[in-house]
């Protein structure tokens, strides 16, 4: 019984090994050699992927036989345990072959179309993003049409040579696999897990266009939490330009231009900050809002609202960037020359007046109590964005990351909105910081935090708690659910009693 656990750790180990570089694996004689009676795989190709597949393959036990028009000049760049020879020899007796080759030299391989009858051909090729949008048909579905007699398998297109190289820890382990023959996807998906990796079976060989398209796109769920960040970032930076630039240029005629590019800054991004992080508990707010009212919850949200609740995740994260940005221009602050400046120039005017000192009691504690909030709700920031990686988020039930993301997540907006109100503390009531009639910004990104907390607040009533919970349960205001008959204007709703 004592000896099972280090036998699994012993095997667990052996998985974790990455593939580091080709002399490492040569210097291995477990992997130098190759068993006679392994699998043997072909590989039509000798670029950079054709070399780190070779390189994964070897090391997870198959017998690897790559086709090369020039095997002489490409042999030293593959694993001594990988045979490298002409493409005619490579094909002939494997039956699964990888296609490792760019679209355009697709028609170079016809001629070994009688030795490809009946084998497997697994198409790992990509398109660029103009290929993409000039071919109707993806890569694998132009191999099968030159072909026909083979079975055509999308599979490994998004996964990097590095990853191959590395090992799957080191990046994404699935590996979207499609095809028109079930059997060849269960093929190629047994090698997936032997590999290392895991293998999504993404159906029939049409799909390998929306599969090409996977590694073309840029950070999708980014771009519209990222438009968000920077249109609030412009508004906030010209009105704060406005306030503390151009106001003191015009009506008091003082260059103070120099803020631009650190002052200026650090006062908008805890505006930007604060506001994204309250646009993370909008949506939840909006959505029980529209619950309670219709009374049920098995009526769709708006698109709208459908998307922002699904990029809330990316939003959090650009308000702790934000937040992090905000601390690090605060640390540099007193770095300023500009700052040293007004240092002695302060000193000069305490001297000139014969005060002892400047000490105001109130300001002190403002301060010090502004400094903690704001030091407590970075803190938990940190803590929301390290739980939103995957790594991290796994490893957590579903208690923990909802306990996490909602509930320390409202804190941290809490923190926040005590943090900014600390700064305020009676500004907002002094005429004088109202420059060309414009409010402080701090009041300005008070609206919406203080809207989410208050509506929280209501939520959390027995009275309209209880509702909210019944109604989430499938607890229905008019006990129905009402489906609509499109084929039929006559049979225009039927009702179904749960």
């Amino acid at each position: 019984m004592s000896r099972q656990p280090a036998v699994a750790t012993k095997m667990s180990r052996e998985m974790d090994k990455p593939l580091i570089s080709l002399h490492l694996v040569d210097s291995d004689t477990s992997l130098a050699k190759v068993p006679d009676e392994a699998p043997k795989v072909g590989i039509l190709g000798s670029g950079d992927f054709a070399r780190s597949l070779a390189t994964r393959l070897v090391s997870s036990g198959f017998k690897v036989v790559v086709g090369s028009r020039n095997p002489k000049r490409t042999a030293g760049l593959f694993p001594s345990a990988a045979q490298v020879t002409f493409q005619e020899e490579a094909v002939s007796s494997p039956e699964v072959i990888f296609v490792a080759v760019f679209r355009e030299h697709y028609s170079s391989l016809c001629g070994l179309s009688d030795q490809l009858a009946g084998k497997i051909l697994v198409d790992v090729s990509n398109p660029t993003e103009q290929e993409h949008l000039q071919h109707r048909e993806s890569n694998a579905e132009y191999l099968a049409s030159l072909f026909p007699t083979c079975t055509v398998v999308k599979a490994f297109n998004v996964i990097s040579a590095w990853t191959l190289q590395a090992g799957p820890r080191d990046g994404n382990r699935q590996v979207p696999i499609c095809s028109d023959q079930p059997e060849a996807k269960r093929a190629v998906s047994e090698m997936a897990i032997t590999m290392g990796f895991m293998p999504v079976d993404m159906g029939s060989l049409a799909s390998a266009r929306e599969m090409e398209a996977m590694p073309l796109r840029l950070l999708p769920a980014w771009k519209v939490p990222t438009l968000l960040a920077l249109g609030l970032f412009i508004c906030f930076y010209a009105y704060n330009f406005v306030r503390d630039v151009l106001q003191p240029y015009v009506q008091e005629s003082k260059n103070k231009f120099f803020k631009l590019p650190v002052s200026v800054v650090n006062t908008t991004l805890p505006c930007v900050a604060y506001v994204l992080l309250s646009l993370v508990y909008l949506p939840g707010v909006l959505a029980a809002t529209l619950q309670l009212r219709r009374g049920t919850k098995y009526h769709r949200f708006p698109d709208w609202l459908d998307h922002w609740l699904q990029h809330r995740k990316q939003i959090g994260l650009l308000s702790f960037f934000c937040a992090a940005l905000h601390a690090l221009y605060s640390f540099c602050l007193p770095l300023r020359r500009s700052h040293r400046y007004d240092l002695v120039n302060l000193a000069v005017k305490q001297v000139l007046a014969n005060k002892s000192h400047l000490w105001v009691e109130e300001e002190v504690w403002r301060m010090e109590i502004y400094l903690s909030l704001g030091v407590l709700a970075l803190g938990t920031l940190s803590l929301l964005a390290v739980t939103s990686l995957p790594s991290i988020a796994n490893s957590l039930n579903w208690r923990e990351f909802s306990f996490v993301q909602s509930s320390l997540g409202f804190v941290a907006l809490v923190l926040s909105t005590l943090h900014t109100l600390t700064y305020g503390w009676t500004r907002a009531f002094e005429e004088s910081r109202y420059k060309f009639y414009l409010p402080p910004t701090f009041t300005l990104t008070l609206l919406v935090p203080c809207v989410v907390i208050l509506a929280k607040a209501l939520f959390l009533l027995p009275c309209i708690s209880r509702r909210l919970t019944r109604i989430r349960r499938g607890w229905e205001r008019d006990g129905a659910i009402k489906f609509t008959l499109p084929m039929d204007n006559a049979l225009a709703e039927k009702t179904s009693h749960v």
